[in-house]
């Protein structure tokens, strides 16, 4: 049998809500010979199951040549291993009443798939069978490569959004592997070869390097047994590589340019911020809800609804492995001022630096916040999205059900440091993106 532990009365969750604890205390853990980690989350509610299989690899394990072999991976899993052939993942859950899905990240590569109760076994085995006998044939990845490259042209050539956040991140970054995007660079996709693929998923889809999540209606000791007898003859792989943080300091603002045919210019602008694990980023979790989630959020009702500067205002703050950037993009009016749109921005901005944020606003972004958390834990596929990324982000699946309990501890005070400490001009890096007219 795999090695158990199930979680009782555990100090690390003991700031977890009274809510959350009944979860907290069914969450049976194990671990095989081969390295793979398993975490049950039993639930009878309904006979269905979410199964999440998460893999420590995205676009920060690549290097240049192999950029968007992570994301490439994605698509070429679902495509034929030893037992089950070309087309068959598939094609077998559906016809068991299930669904599969997955995406990848700058940090992670993860599937997921939902079913009935009954066809765990099932589930179980095609996961195994991809994960220990994938077969990367010429044909298939080139089939692979060609709908990749068809997807960066649509997302990233042909996009707007696209285009700001790739140059965005190659502004922002210099020596992170962050700079370039989980996509990759078009060069690169058309140039990995069979082997690149060969020692990669060799070295990152192993099972010393995955953690499987199961939530639903399923009896634990069996299901055990069935991911022992499907995985526990799968080798470990080699130890993955450690990827150094060799980003520098920024010492000044950073600026970049984009023309592309558009209706309206656009802004985007991030600071660089800590990753995951750090105390602050809980408090920019808070800052980004007060800023721009909902229309009553600051930038919003200020620059949208008041001044009429921007179509839209967003904020995204992504949780990450090594230090992050909190970006804000800015849709403007056709024919708008991008220079003007920007200097009202940084007065709002200016204005949590100096001011703070008044004790609504910080109130109503915690609240938003912990019905956010609460909301992905209701189901058995947001509880296991939830607790597996917590685990991958934080470290403990457990600090992350305590989340709803810290963000109400965040202060107006807290968050005014916090806005001094990262949203300084000598750190910020703008991306503009300029119309231009098609050639005719």
């Amino acid at each position: 049998m795999p090695s158990i532990k199930k979680r009782g009365a555990s100090p690390q969750w003991k700031n977890v809500p009274a809510s959350l604890k009944p979860l907290a205390s069914s969450v049976i853990e194990a671990q095989l010979p081969n390295g793979l980690k398993i975490r049950l989350l039993p639930n009878d509610a309904v006979p269905t199951i979410s199964y999440y299989t998460f893999f420590k690899v995205g676009s920060r394990n690549e290097r240049p040549g192999i950029t968007g072999i992570s994301h490439l991976f994605e698509h070429m899993m679902f495509n034929g291993a030893k037992k089950y052939g070309p087309g068959q993942f598939d094609r077998m859950l559906e016809s068991n009443g299930g669904s599969s899905n997955a995406y990848t990240s700058t940090d992670l590569t993860v599937y997921y798939e939902d079913c009935m109760a009954e066809a765990l076994e099932l589930v179980i085995d095609l996961e195994a069978d991809r994960m220990k006998s994938l077969q990367v044939t010429p044909k298939m990845l080139e089939s692979e490569r060609q709908v990749v490259i068809e997807e960066r042209r649509l997302r990233v050539d042909n996009d707007t959004l696209g285009l700001m956040d790739e140059e965005l991140g190659s502004t922002l970054w210099k020596a992170h592997p962050y700079r370039w995007p989980v996509i990759g660079w078009m060069s690169d996709i058309e140039a990995i070869t069979r082997e690149d693929c060969l020692q990669y998923f060799h070295t990152y889809y192993a099972p010393n390097n995955a953690t499987v999540f199961i939530s639903g209606d399923f009896e634990p000791e069996k299901t055990l047994q069935l991911l022992k007898k499907y995985y526990g003859g799968i080798k470990a792989g080699p130890a993955v590589p450690g990827v150094i943080d060799a980003e520098p300091e920024q010492r000044g603002e950073r600026r970049a340019q984009v023309w592309h045919p558009a209706q309206a210019p656009s802004l985007m602008v991030a600071y660089r911020g800590p990753k995951a694990s750090h105390p602050d980023t809980l408090t920019l979790d808070v800052l980004q809800y007060a800023l721009a989630v909902g229309q009553g959020s600051r930038l919003t009702k200020a620059l949208v609804f008041e001044q009429e500067a921007a179509v839209s205002v967003s904020v995204d703050w992504s949780w990450r492995v090594d230090p992050g950037a909190f970006t804000i993009h800015m849709e403007l009016k056709p024919g708008a001022d991008p220079q003007k749109c920007e200097e009202a921005l940084y007065r709002e901005l200016d204005k949590v630096v100096k001011e703070g944020l008044e004790s609504r606003e910080v109130e109503k972004a915690c609240n938003n916040l912990q019905a956010q958390l609460l909301r992905e834990l209701a189901t058995n596929n947001g509880r296991a999205h939830a607790l597996g990324h917590y685990e991958m982000m934080l470290g403990t699946w457990q600090e992350g059900l305590a989340l709803a309990n810290r963000y109400p501890l965040i202060t107006c005070d807290d968050l005014q440091k916090a806005a001094a400490k990262y949203l300084s001009a000598h750190q910020r890096s703008v991306v503009t993106l300029m119309p231009r007219e098609e050639a005719s």
